[in-house]
């Protein structure tokens, strides 16, 4: 396998394209509004409730700056959230790194832009859990796999992406883009890549810990494989 070792980096980096989909929805109205007053050419894209979400706080801003997953990707959503973002194009703008020719032949090919920060939160694993009764099939549906791989590779390419997990860092956020003229700087990236690589690995500690202490429980319709005759 070959690895490439990057030698050139930008230390601010201009946040223009922000990818979001978030179960907790807290200070989204503070940090849509807030990103379009600082930065008025910013373009969101979005999924699902998340998308209903920003089309609400933007009014009729949103035409002008909100785009759907599956209109940037040219792939419908699957029935259920099954997949949304797990797309070529989507991980191409999160992990190619902008002096490789290459990548960037590769992000013209696919008529693909960089997506320079990930506002993610997962699915309430913990707390569906927690609930009284809950089933393992329940459970299971709560096992995030998008927001997982998209925080993942933004936080791996913090050479150029940021990777936000946690809504309590918004306002900081808009305080460093505010003081900055829309630019976060490398050392910024950097912490955020360690929280969400944290929060990932806590994430899946959860799931591991959960599904380690029970069987695979019942489903509606069990069926037993049978050889041929």
């Amino acid at each position: 396998m070959s690895v490439n070792f990057v030698t050139d980096v930008d230390n601010w980096v201009a946040v223009k394209r922000v990818l979001i989909s978030v179960s907790d929805k807290s200070g989204l109205d503070t940090l849509i509004p807030g990103l379009l007053e600082l930065i008025p050419e910013i373009q969101f894209y979005s999924t699902g409730g998340t998308y209903a979400a920003i089309e609400k706080i933007l009014g009729d801003k949103a035409k002008g700056h909100l785009t759907p997953v599956s209109e940037y990707t040219g792939q419908p959503e699957t029935q259920g959230g099954l997949v949304k973002t797990l797309d070529f194009k989507i991980y191409l703008g999160l992990l190619t790194e902008t002096y490789n020719d290459s990548h960037q032949d590769d992000l013209k090919r696919v008529d693909g832009y960089p997506i320079d920060m990930v506002v993610v939160n997962l699915y309430p694993f913990k707390e569906t859990i927690a609930k009284e009764g809950v089933t393992v099939e329940q459970a299971r549906g709560n096992i995030d796999i998008g927001g997982p791989t998209m925080i993942r590779a933004a936080a791996k390419n913090y050479l150029r992406v940021s990777s936000v997990v946690n809504p309590a860092d918004y306002r900081f956020l808009l305080d460093m883009l505010r003081d900055n003229g829309g630019q976060l700087n490398l050392a910024t990236r950097f912490k955020l890549s360690q929280k969400a690589f944290a929060h990932t690995a806590a994430y899946d500690t959860a799931i591991a810990a959960y599904l380690n202490e029970r069987e695979p429980g019942s489903v509606a319709t069990l069926y037993t494989h049978r050889d041929k005759i």
